[in-house]
C-alpha cells in the first residue's frame, strides 16, 4: 500500500516538474556491446514520467527491438511543464506520445504533427465517487462538485454532461483537483477524475483508516466514458508532418513503429516482467502499482481489431466532434492529421515474423492488489 511518505512523493511528482527531461539512451538492450554509430538516432518524447503507461517503448529499448531495426533510440521523460507536441514541433524529438485532443489543439495553433500510431484504442478516463454517497450515473452529477484536472483533461466529462442534458456552467460545480485523490478520499468533492491505470489504482492501494484494510473496488461508483459514448482517443505516436514527407524518414517511422508494437505485444503476454523493466528505468512508483498499471494499459490497447496502431475512424470522428463542440478546436483538423499506412507496413512485417498484432483472444486478467502487496 502507499505509505504517507509514498503519498507525499506521488503528490510532489504529480504537482511539480521535479527534474528536466531524462534522456535514456539505448543501453541495457540485447545489443549493448555493439556500436550504435551505424544506427539511426531517434528521440521519443513521453508525456509523463517513466511508468507502465509507456512500457512498450521501454521494453522495445530494453529487449533490443529498436536495435534490431537499426535504431538508436533515446527516451525523454515528460513532466508537468513539458508539452510533447511542442518538443516534436520544435525538432527536439522525432516522435512523441500525446493524447489526440491535445494534439489537435496544438495543430490548430500551428504545430504540424501527424498521428502515425494510435496505440490506445480506448480511453482510460473515469469519474469516480463513493458508492455510499456519490453520483452513480452521469445524470446524478447534477448539483455536485466534480473534480477534474483541467488542462484539456476535462472534455470527456463536459461532453458527458451535455449529452445528459446538463449545463456544465450552471448545473454542476467544476473543481480542479490534484492527482493524489486526496480530495475524494477526504470527501471534499463528490466525484474525482481518475485514469483507470493510475489514480484508480492509487485508491485501491490506500488504507482505510477506519478498518486498516485497503479500499476495494466495490466501495466506489465508476463512470466510464467509453460506456457513455463520449470517450476521446488518448495515447498515440506522433511525428512531424513535414518530417514525414522524406521517404527515408517514413522508413525510420515504420521501423520505430514495428519495434514499439513488438514491445507492446510482449507486454501483453508478460505483464510482471514488463512492470519490472519500467521500474528499472526509473519509475518513482512501486512495482505493484506498475504491474497494476500494466494490466490496465493492456486492456486499453488489446484487442486491436484492425491491428495495433490503426486509427478507428468512428472513434476518431467522435474525438474530433467532442473537441469541436467543446471549443478545443474550431474546425476539422484536415486529412493529414493521421495516417494508417505506416502502421499497416509495420504490422504486416510483424505478422510475417509471427507476432500477434491484434490480440483477438485477449481478455484482461484480474489483478489482486492486496495479494500482490502481501496483505
Amino acid at each position: 500500500m502507499l505509505s504517507s511518505r509514498g503519498k507525499r512523493r506521488w503528490s510532489r511528482i504529480a504537482a511539480l516538474a521535479i527534474a528536466p527531461a531524462l534522456v535514456l539512451g539505448a543501453c541495457g538492450g540485447d545489443d549493448e556491446s555493439s556500436s550504435s554509430s551505424d544506427k539511426t538516432p531517434v528521440r521519443l518524447q513521453l508525456q509523463w514520467f517513466a511508468q507502465s503507461q509507456f512500457a512498450g517503448y521501454y521494453v522495445a529499448l530494453d529487449k533490443g527491438f529498436y536495435a534490431e531495426e537499426g535504431l538508436d533510440v533515446s527516451i525523454l521523460e515528460g513532466a508537468v511543464d513539458i508539452v510533447p507536441q511542442q518538443v516534436l514541433g520544435s525538432g527536439q524529438a522525432e516522435f512523441a506520445i500525446s493524447w489526440v485532443p491535445k494534439s489537435l489543439a496544438s495543430r490548430e495553433q500551428g504545430i504540424a504533427i501527424t498521428d502515425i500510431g494510435q496505440v490506445f484504442q480506448r480511453s482510460g478516463t473515469l469519474q469516480v465517487s463513493w458508492k455510499d454517497s456519490g453520483p452513480a450515473t452521469v445524470a446524478d452529477l447534477a448539483g455536485t462538485k466534480i473534480g477534474n484536472w483541467g488542462f484539456g483533461n476535462e472534455f470527456e466529462v463536459l461532453a458527458g454532461l451535455r449529452q445528459a442534458g446538463l449545463d456544465p456552467e450552471q448545473d454542476v460545480e467544476l473543481i480542479q483537483q490534484n492527482f493524489d485523490m486526496q480530495a475524494l478520499l477526504n470527501r471534499e468533492i463528490d466525484s474525482a477524475q481518475a485514469m483507470i491505470y493510475n489514480e484508480f489504482g492509487i485508491l485501491l492501494q490506500t488504507e482505510n483508516p477506519e478498518t486498516g484494510d485497503l479500499y476495494s473496488k466495490d466501495l466506489f461508483n465508476v463512470i466510464n466514458w467509453n460506456d457513455e459514448g463520449t470517450a476521446m482517443l488518448q495515447d498515440a505516436i506522433w511525428a512531424g508532418t513535414d518530417w514525414l514527407k522524406d521517404e527515408k524518414n517514413q522508413e525510420t517511422a515504420v521501423k520505430f513503429l514495428k519495434a514499439s508494437y513488438k514491445g507492446w505485444a510482449y507486454c501483453r503476454d508478460n505483464v510482471a516482467e514488463c512492470a519490472e523493466i519500467v521500474v528499472k528505468y526509473g519509475s518513482a512508483l512501486n512495482k505493484v502499482h506498475m504491474e497494476y498499471m500494466m494490466n490496465e494499459v493492456n486492456a486499453l490497447i488489446w484487442p486491436s481489431p484492425q491491428g495495433i496502431g490503426i486509427v478507428d475512424s468512428a472513434l476518431w470522428e467522435q474525438t474530433v466532434s467532442i473537441a469541436t463542440d467543446s471549443a478545443l478546436i474550431t474546425k476539422d483538423p484536415g486529412a493529414d492529421v493521421y495516417r494508417n499506412d505506416l502502421s499497416e507496413k509495420a504490422i504486416a512485417e510483424l505478422e510475417e515474423d509471427g507476432i500477434d498484432v491484434k490480440g483477438s483472444s485477449y481478455s484482461k486478467p484480474e489483478f489482486d492488489i492486496k495479494a500482490a502487496i502481501g496483505g
